[in-house]
């Protein structure tokens, strides 16, 4: 922001605890330097999705580790930087657990606002626009309530876990497989979602 000499930043895909990464908590450390070098700066903080590959909430149990990462989220909240958390489709389940421990803003759906004179649509993009009705209702499944509950209800969260991870992994292994050839202007799904 001009008048004030701070900035604005953003990231996303960081994909902490991700089981293809060589070196998890050398990741989760770098990612922490970054939000560490820009406290002194930082004017606000989007962090647009998959912040973590799997994330899971139940009413008492949260995801084991990323201790570094929630208490740096903390250390800016508290010193009165709004850090926008956007869920993505790797961490949609995230409730109340976040934004009361860390402080975090958290945005279940897309979100407009003017930032320096712009007007910014920001969202993780998952989905939107995407005509595949097999993805779009396994994506329906994933963001129902009555779903979330069930899977709250019967599955243990070792179990949890261990199924997150091993579909994440999973979904990874078959989008590295595919050919991501740019299909132009009027056949990508997310160009033809932003210009309508």
């Amino acid at each position: 922001m001009p008048h004030t000499g701070k900035k604005i930043y953003f990231a996303s895909d960081v994909h902490l605890g991700a089981p293809y990464i060589k070196n998890p908590r050398e990741h989760e450390k770098r990612f922490v330097r970054w939000l560490d070098s820009i406290k002194n700066d930082a004017a606000e903080v989007y962090l647009l999705g998959d912040i973590f590959d799997f994330w899971w909430e139940y009413k008492r149990v949260v995801p084991r580790g990323f201790t570094r990462t929630l208490g740096k989220i903390a250390e800016l909240t508290d010193a009165g930087i709004p850090v926008h958390f956007f869920i993505g489709n790797h961490d949609i389940w995230i409730w109340d657990y976040l934004p009361a421990e860390t402080g975090i803003i958290l945005h279940k759906a897309p979100y407009q606002t003017t930032l320096q004179g712009q007007t910014f649509y920001m969202t993780h993009g998952d989905g939107l626009g995407d005509p595949n009705k097999l993805f779009q209702f396994v994506r329906s499944a994933f963001h129902s309530r009555f779903m979330q509950r069930m899977f709250a209800t019967f599955v243990h969260p070792n179990w949890a876990m261990w199924i997150g991870y091993k579909w994440s992994g999973n979904s990874r292994m078959k989008e590295s497989d595919k050919n991501h050839a740019y299909l132009g202007e009027n056949k990508e799904h997310l160009v033809v979602y932003t210009k309508e």
